[in-house]
């Protein structure tokens, strides 16, 4: 005769609904994190304990649950499926679709809450990060596996400046990971268009919490973006996430401790936020070889109000990253694209990696853009200046126009380097304006139809030698020649 299989449950009852944090009474064992059923098949997360009493997240729709419901631990933490199906597709912080298409196979679990891979299971970074943006590559480099902070006000280009980091990867054996956190599905449809459009989101992952999802699925939602990037870089793939934006997932987890009558500290945030977002942060890196040696790069997105980024939530993620990305309002409005204050703006590891080429052309950039934003504001109420102040200013004009760039439309790293090249020559400062911009436009393009094997080599090799110098001479002479025979 069968036995039949017994299965143990810890039975609990809620006493309490307030705005998706639910209080239950029972589950003495339950652990933290730990996935538990409430009433009508609600999911929900262990998220603290006083003694009286278990609080709950309810990882959906808290109007299905009513006081008096059953309340049930499982015997596991809350964990999401992971695997290659989920490429190309749009999940919530469960894994589950969003898409409207079909059902995503089943397939390993992992636990959303884990350690990042200790120090000793980490490598150095060396291999650099392209962005596609002219200013980021040269003067702020980032390296596969670092954690580049971009912040700034609302509607200064911080998504832009992301997307065309995503949108440079096409091609590549690179999963990008889209992490939209509590913003709107209006805004959330353009950047899945533009990343349909563009042919990106064919290797991209998006995972979601709209506004009008509950704080504990925005809370959860960043978390689950990086489990699905550890799977990737588990299997020696490189992978970039992008959270968009962490200043929403503050909000979201402030509002889950003050429902949870936590005691509020700074700015009314509690005091483990700095933990939230450092246990996030540190699971970004590179493995070792044995281990499978993928990388898996963050890009955070902070927003500041009225360019202050010592804010509690700004200034902590500044803290924990291996550096920023500012951009500033008042070079937006000017029109000046992508908005990056160089002033404030730093990456603490990607020079290590930089190409010989990129490495000799960037060097004194970010001086004579400093010199020549202070020159600007000095000379603007004078009408007689000297000969080299001139120079200097015209040379700041041509830099300037140089790392103008329309968003969604990344350029090749070969690209910049034939465009510097033709500015460390001192070539394009005696150009009009109008001849400048054409130049700027047609240089490249012109090199590959007429010096096709000098670009491969340079795309291939990326070093400035005497050979290569010499055709990019040769190659900006003839370009010359033929705009004076039109």
């Amino acid at each position: 005769m069968q036995i039949p299989s017994l299965e143990i449950k810890e039975i609990g009852t809620v006493r309490e609904i307030k705005h998706g944090i639910v209080r239950v009474h029972g589950l003495p064992s339950c652990l933290y994190g730990q996935v538990v059923e409430l009433g009508d098949g609600v999911k929900g997360m262990v998220i603290g304990f006083d003694p009286s009493a278990v609080s709950v997240m309810v990882l959906g729709d808290d109007r299905r649950l009513h006081v008096g419901d059953t309340v049930s631990g499982q015997s596991e933490l809350v964990s999401v499926p992971v695997g290659e199906a989920f490429v190309g597709r749009v999940v919530n912080c469960l894994g589950e679709p969003l898409d409207g298409r079909e059902p995503i196979p089943a397939g390993e679990l992992c636990p959303v809450f884990r350690e990042g891979a200790s120090v000793m299971d980490r490598e150095p970074l060396s291999e650099p990060f392209l962005t596609g943006a002219k200013m980021v590559d040269l003067v702020i480099p980032i390296g596969k596996g670092q954690r580049e902070l971009i912040l700034g006000d609302r509607q200064t280009g911080k998504t832009s400046l992301a997307l065309d980091a995503i949108l440079n990867q096409r091609g590549q054996d690179l999963i990008c990971i889209y992490c939209w956190i509590g913003g709107s599905l209006t805004a959330f449809k353009k950047i899945l268009h533009l990343l349909t459009q563009a042919g990106a989101l064919s290797s991209t992952v998006a995972v979601c919490a709209f506004a009008d999802h509950s704080p504990a699925e925005q809370y959860l939602c960043p978390y689950t973006a990086a489990t699905l990037g550890e799977y990737f870089m588990a299997r020696g793939r490189d992978v970039v996430v992008v959270f968009d934006d962490l200043t929403k997932h503050a909000w979201a987890y402030r509002q889950l401790s003050l429902l949870m009558e936590r005691a509020p500290g700074r700015e009314a945030y509690p005091g483990d936020i700095f933990y939230v977002h450092s246990q996030l942060m540190e699971r970004a890196g590179r493995l070792k070889a044995d281990l499978g040696g993928g990388t898996m790069t963050f890009f955070p997105i902070a927003e500041t109000l009225q360019g202050d980024f010592t804010g509690y939530i700004q200034s902590n993620l500044v803290s924990m990253t291996d550096g920023q990305i500012y951009l500033n309002a008042s070079l937006f409005r000017e029109g000046f694209k992508p908005a990056i204050d160089l002033g404030l703006s730093v990456s603490r590891i990607g020079g290590k990696v930089q190409c010989p080429a990129i490495r000799e052309l960037s060097e004194g950039l970010r001086l004579v853009y400093a010199q020549y934003r202070d020159l600007l504001r000095m000379t603007r109420l004078r009408t007689r200046l000297s000969e080299e102040t001139m120079a200097q200013l015209r040379r700041g004009e041509v830099l300037r126009e140089l790392f103008v760039q329309e968003a969604a439309k990344p350029v090749a790293l070969v690209e910049i380097i034939l465009l510097f090249y033709a500015f460390k020559r001192k070539i394009l400062e005696v150009l009009p304006g109008e001849d400048l911009r054409r130049f700027l436009r047609e240089f490249f393009a012109f090199c590959g139809q007429r010096h096709a094997a000098m670009v491969e080599r340079l795309a291939r090799e990326q070093t400035l030698t005497q050979d290569v110098t010499r055709e990019l001479d040769q190659a900006i002479l003839d370009y010359f020649r033929t705009i004076k025979e039109r």
